[in-house]
């Protein structure tokens, strides 16, 4: 999670110059807002895009971990953004849906298995 923050950190840094740009200075009134929202959708964008894409991020990569539905495929886009809305809660909630995987029997986060996805550990073609 650490190696995906410091990523969407740098996409973060991006999408706010361009905010800046347009729309000026978001330091106070509707537009801190505005572009909290905005920054909210960019993450949205790049997660569901790449879940999407081929289920990995590219931090997930450099980990070797995909992200699939219960049955090995690629998410829909309707579980993808769910999983999205609902990761977002539990990181509001102090991350309780990633506490979850501690106690969780197959070690799931609570928004994997809500949504009915899972994280595998993908082989290396010397692994298989």
């Amino acid at each position: 999670m650490l190696y995906e923050a410091l990523l969407l950190i740098a996409v973060w840094a991006i999408a706010t110059f361009i905010f800046i740009k347009l729309l000026g200075d978001a330091t106070s009134g509707p537009k801190h807002y505005l572009l909290q929202i905005y920054l909210w959708l960019i993450a949205a964008g790049y997660f569901i895009w790449s879940w999407l894409k081929g289920g990995q991020t590219l931090a997930m990569q450099t980990w070797k971990i995909r992200l699939v539905s219960h049955q090995g495929n690629c998410l829909s886009l309707d579980a993808a953004i769910k999983r999205y809305i609902l990761a977002t809660l539990s990181l509001m909630f102090f991350g309780a849906g990633f506490i979850w995987a501690l106690f969780d029997r197959d070690g799931q986060f609570l928004h994997d298995r809500l949504t009915g996805s899972k994280m595998i550990v993908v082989k290396s073609p010397a692994q298989t």
